[in-house]
């Protein structure tokens, strides 16, 4: 390496692999100032290892099967067979480079038995070798493990007889029911959805305070942690990412980013090119192999982790610097059976519109109201799409991600209570973009509701073992939480349009009136105005503590929002019928504001000014005008990060 780079630099990147105890290696790479390619090959040429590019290594010549060539490549591992001889292809990681040069210097014959490639070069040959392997496993591994549990297409026959076979049910119901059946049936509607409303109140009290700041461990006992990001046609959110993933406070020595790509998608493909070098990333492209989702690719990029915790980003994400930190620390203070952490997530673009305002209010609500209470309770918990920190062993050992849920966030949520394990909510913000029009808006919500729907049908296969799996509280909070949100927004426009005609057409809502009209008309009333006033209350008490009171204008919005939402709602339902698997992606990179760029510029106009007074106390030499200014980022809605 002295040939390669400064004494100077290898003695600092020495005393820094010593405080992470990790080989030098890593901390050369981490910091860019050598390539992981030019590292391998100097240190193989330097103890007569060769350097294996891996380029023409045909499949014939690894000597185990797709399962286990996948496996072995997730360890840095691949074994090669040429003629009689069997050798090691190696990837070092930690302080595996060191070892084995320690290990040749003792043992120069050893030398033979390895090689050495990098990881790019090994993660290649693995997709390239086992690809189908890979692609099956991450559309279809959950389906074939726990076929139940899975929102994966069943026999086509099957599912056309139960369609029709529901259809005709619900037709000869709505034909044949007495009139006292369908004022049973409206009562026990009105019901659920009161009851979804007290649900939403009582996690609004149980919500906890802030956790106390525990001091975190050394730098060299902090784990590997994985990072992994799914993008498809977000070229132009990829350096707003990365420059948030930099600004992570982790010793990027132990950070494992993964970035998983669509394989036609050459335009996030050619960004990520031009930014590599500042972080080391490794970029999998996702086999075509089963439905374009979300949830496929990260199983895709889970089969390369490395890290024993694994957390998930968008692209528009813009995570607090010292959200990993803070994640470990509620790890390690709720034990073995906390499987997931999940951060707070907040919009950024508040003030680009009146729906982004909306957005705003009910993620604040939701995030910072609703979610820590239902933890609290230990009831199951719905998990968002992002700042997901999971325990690396746990999330394999469940299966990863539903490739089949459009909302695979909910579903993993459920299936870790299912399987006895918990979830709670950091007090860590991760700050994201949200849809500023109405047709994005709605492209959204729709494929939200669809999992949701989805969710709820494929956890009600078996709805005694689901008792049995979350017990009696889990098991109500599950129909209410994910059952009893779709279902409100089916019915609300039932029970609006309802009750307005019989205001507006002086009619009365049961036969002739009487006490059953007076009991429909009064729970409809009810319902609709405390589903209203709990939201709305939501909404204020998450925007105040956030401190956006100024924002909770757009709350007497709250009925226009519901109706919204119940567009959505029917919408997916018609969707899971006709297209239960299509993704309709959001478009990133669009938002005109930023709060953090906001935040920023306030900061440095600030630190601007108490650098002039020093100045004019004699101090510091005076600045120039403009100093904030010229720092200012120049698209708001990228800064921050």
């Amino acid at each position: 390496m002295h040939a390669l780079l400064p004494r100077g630099v290898l003695t600092a990147a020495e005393q820094r692999a010593a405080a992470l105890e990790l080989g030098a290696d890593r901390v050369l790479i981490a910091s860019g100032a050598i390539a992981e390619e030019t590292y391998l090959r100097a240190l193989a040429d330097s103890l007569g290892v060769a350097f294996e590019p891996l380029d023409d290594v045909p499949r014939a010549m690894v000597p185990i099967g797709d399962e286990r060539l996948i496996e072995s490549t997730g360890h840095g591992m691949l074994p090669l067979a040429a003629g009689d001889d069997l050798y090691l292809v190696v990837a070092p990681r930690g302080a595996a480079a060191r070892r084995i040069g320690a290990m040749i210097k003792q043992h120069p014959g050893q030398a033979r038995h390895f090689r050495f490639t990098s990881s790019e070069r090994l993660n290649r040959f693995a997709m390239r070798s086992a690809g189908k392997a890979i692609g099956a496993r991450a559309a279809d591994g959950l389906r074939r493990t726990w076929p139940k549990l899975s929102a994966g297409p069943p026999r086509w026959r099957g599912n056309v007889i139960r369609l029709v076979a529901l259809a005709l049910a619900v037709l000869a119901a709505a034909t044949l029911a007495t009139a006292a059946t369908v004022f049973v049936v409206e009562i026990a509607l009105a019901v659920v959805f009161l009851a979804w409303l007290a649900l939403r109140l009582v996690g609004t009290a149980a919500g906890g305070a802030p956790q106390k700041p525990s001091h975190d461990p050394p730098e060299r006992e902090l784990p590997i942690y994985t990072v992994i990001a799914a993008l498809y046609r977000e070229a132009a959110s990829v350096d707003g990412l990365l420059r948030a993933l930099e600004r992570l406070d982790y010793p990027h020595e132990k950070l494992d980013v993964i970035i998983a790509v669509e394989r036609d998608d050459r335009a996030t493909r050619a960004a990520l090119e031009r930014r590599r070098g500042r972080l080391p990333i490794s970029v999998i492209v996702v086999p075509t192999r089963g439905p374009r989702t979300k949830p496929k690719a990260l199983n895709v990029a889970l089969t390369f982790a490395r890290g024993n915790f694994t957390v998930i980003y968008d692209a528009e994400d813009r995570p607090a610097p010292d959200q990993l930190r803070c994640a470990l620390r509620a790890f390690a203070a709720g034990g073995d059976g906390l499987a997931c952490m999940q951060a707070r997530l907040c919009i950024d673009n508040v003030a680009d519109s009146w729906l982004s305002r909306l957005f705003t209010a009910e993620y604040a609500g939701q995030f910072d109201v609703f979610l820590p209470g239902i933890a609290a309770l230990r009831l199951p918990l719905p998990l968002g799409g992002s700042s997901n920190h999971f325990r690396t062993e746990i999330l394999r050992k469940l299966g990863g991600w539903d490739a089949y849920n459009v909302t695979e966030d909910a579903d993993l949520g459920m299936r870790l209570a299912r399987f006895g394990y918990r979830a709670g909510v950091i007090w860590s913000t991760t700050y994201e973009e949200a849809p500023a029009r109405l047709t994005a808006w709605l492209r959204q919500r729709t494929r939200w509701f669809k999992g949701w729907m989805q969710t709820w049908l494929v956890h009600m296969r078996e709805p005694i073992r689901l008792l049995r799996d979350l017990g009696p509280a889990g098991f109500v909070g599950f129909q209410l939480i994910v059952g009893g949100n779709a279902l409100a927004a089916l019915v609300h426009p039932l029970f609006l349009g309802n009750l307005i005609y019989s205001i507006a057409g002086g009619t009365p809502m049961w036969r002739d009136g009487g006490l059953a009209g007076a009991v429909l008309a009064a729970l409809y009333g009810t319902s609709i105005l405390i589903g209203y006033l709990t939201s709305a209350f939501l909404g204020w008490l998450g925007l105040r503590r956030r401190g956006l009171s100024g924002t909770g204008w757009v709350l007497v919005l709250t009925p226009l929002h519901w109706l919204l939402l119940s567009l959505a709602a029917w919408r997916a339902l018609y969707q899971l019928i006709f297209s239960p698997y299509s993704w309709e992606k959001t478009e990133h990179g669009l938002a005109k504001s930023s709060r953090l760029a906001d935040g920023t510029t306030r900061s440095l106009l600030k630190l601007e000014r108490h650098l002039r007074k020093l100045a004019q106390s004699g101090a510091l030499p005076t600045l120039g005008k403009g100093t904030a200014r010229a720092v200012t980022p120049a698209r708001r809605s990228q800064a921050g990060s």
